[in-house]
């Protein structure tokens, strides 16, 4: 086989190489079963992944949108297994109580508190989103205040326990997020909360 020949063969194979795709996004689905979606742009175009396992594929040099179609779910854990392997676990999720108008924790949730701190220390580089809630007694004013101090106390109960301040993120909802839907000015202990997750 001449040179020349070889070269060309080597030129066809560089080529063939090269009109692979160049990008190629796959919508996994959420862990919690919700709906979610991405889009997709290239060359000019685009595409909304809003299915689990629809795939985008803009080939290189390509003009126009990506092409869509589904991928195997099986296909994409096989060949991907060391990326699953890579995932963080699910967050976890926790909710502590308190008495009435104040910062004070209500029932075992003492104990609640300890378990989420054993979850966070657990997981390297873990984070932990503390969120405040209140009733609808009092004004709206009121109940954002008290909540965010609510979430404040749950950080300090934290890191009085040895969780670094930085990876601890704390808000207040006031009555936003209610557990239970009431009217306004009800007393109902499962709204006066705190929610942890663990991440």
């Amino acid at each position: 086989m001449s040179l020349r020949l070889l070269a060309a063969l080597a030129l066809s194979a560089l080529l063939a190489a090269c009109a692979a795709p160049a990008t190629r996004v796959v919508l996994l689905p959420q862990d919690d079963g919700s709906a979610s979606a991405v889009v997709v742009s290239a060359n000019g175009g685009q595409e909304t992944l809003s299915k689990p396992y629809a795939r985008a594929t803009a080939a290189r040099g390509a003009t126009g949108a990506p092409v869509v179609d589904q991928a195997d779910p099986a296909k994409v854990a096989a060949e991907n297994r060391s990326l699953f392997e890579l995932r963080p676990p699910p967050p976890q999720r926790y909710t502590v109580f308190f008495d009435l108008g104040g910062t004070a924790l209500a029932g075992d949730s003492q104990s609640t508190l300890t378990e989420a701190l054993a979850a966070a220390l657990a997981r390297s580089g873990g984070e932990i989103v503390v969120t405040g809630h209140t009733d609808t007694v009092g004004s709206v004013e009121q109940n954002d205040d008290l909540s965010r101090r609510r979430a404040q106390q749950v950080r300090q109960m934290f890191t009085d326990r040895g969780f670094p301040v930085a990876r601890i993120l704390a808000i207040g909802r006031g009555e936003r997020e209610l557990a239970v839907q009431t009217p306004d000015e009800t007393v109902e202990p499962r709204n006066r909360r705190v929610t942890i997750e663990v991440r």
